[in-house]
């Protein structure tokens, strides 16, 4: 090639690294759409105490980072998914904040499970949990008879929060000042 002479593969290289970055971005987008569905239809315990976006984004950059240190994608490639993944979860945070029906579908909504110390059989079909599951989460909270629960709920997070009944909340310094 002649000096001062453009190498025609040059410019061509670099068209194909931006279609490649482009590539990248568009695949980050389908995978956080279809890892965010996958997520949502396996339920709420699946999560813990993640919502479905933080586990998913946790999930989602694991796997970007481990590409990149190991060399399965370039720097760029995996800095492009890196900021893909983060924008998309601020884009859904964002809709989901100003959109409650969205929340709604995207996150999902509490589910109860116990009503006046009985199970809500709608509810544990809902999240395919059994009556010894439920009993064990109530352990967990304090609760070793279910007849003290006016309410349990499965939480959007994965966790069940408990109202007593009242008769069944323990005392306080202030009922026993009140006893006397």
């Amino acid at each position: 090639m002649p000096p001062g002479a453009r190498d025609p593969n040059l410019l061509s290289h670099a068209a194909m690294d931006w279609q490649e970055l482009a590539m990248t971005a568009g695949r980050g987008v389908l995978v956080y759409v279809v890892m965010l569905i996958v997520i949502r239809l396996l339920g709420k315990r699946t999560v813990g105490n993640f919502t479905a976006f933080d586990l998913l984004v946790a999930l989602m950059l694991g796997e970007v980072v481990d590409e990149i240190i190991y060399g399965d994608v370039s720097m760029a490639q995996g800095l492009t998914a890196i900021v893909v993944v983060a924008l998309c979860k601020y884009l859904t945070t964002w809709l989901t904040f100003w959109s409650p029906r969205l929340n709604r579908i995207l996150e999902g909504t509490p589910t109860e499970v116990v009503r006046n110390g009985e199970f809500v059989r709608k509810g544990l079909r809902t999240e395919v949990m059994n009556e010894e599951e439920v009993l064990a989460a109530l352990r967990l909270c304090d609760i070793s008879d279910m007849r003290d629960v006016k309410s349990a709920v499965m939480e959007v997070d994965g966790k069940m929060s408990v109202v007593r009944e009242e008769w069944a909340e323990p005392l306080t310094k202030r009922d026993i000042g009140e006893a006397r």
